[in-house]
């Protein structure tokens, strides 16, 4: 998304600047959607509140599939009032290598990474999943 300008019928220019204002320790923080793309080298690191609102989702839902106390994914989602395919993919991050769950917890994970990202297809293989994501040490 780049900034627009356009001018109204009453002459008047209206700017329009995609930006997300996060509260972070107590203060508005502005955050060019850039930033999260890991498209603005050296930028302040923005909370990734929604990956760890996702992992903790995808946890706790787990141990209730584990449990019996919902029997199937489409239940689950029914009682959630929420679509299947998205219970279904949030649950995916269940499988991720236990040192990125521990890297997005801690906020280390590397510029781009999002739940847009996670959420997408990955592969099974801890080793596989570090290189799709930008873990990898070799």
């Amino acid at each position: 998304m780049k900034p627009t300008i356009t001018v109204a019928d009453n002459g008047n220019l209206q700017i329009h600047i995609p930006m997300l204002i996060r509260r972070m320790r107590g203060r508005k923080t502005v955050i060019a959607p850039q930033t999260l793309d890991g498209e603005i080298t050296g930028a302040q690191e923005p909370v990734q509140s929604a990956v760890l609102q996702a992992l903790g989702r995808a946890f706790s839902w787990a141990d209730i599939l584990e449990s019996g106390q919902i029997k199937s994914i489409s239940e689950l989602a029914r009682t959630l009032d929420v679509d299947g395919s998205y219970v279904a993919r949030i649950l995916k991050l269940t499988t991720l290598a236990p040192d990125i769950v521990e890297a997005l917890i801690n906020g280390e994970e590397p510029n781009g990474l999002s739940l847009a990202k996670l959420t997408q297809t990955f592969p099974e293989d801890w080793a596989e999943q570090r290189r799709q994501f930008g873990f990898a040490t070799d």
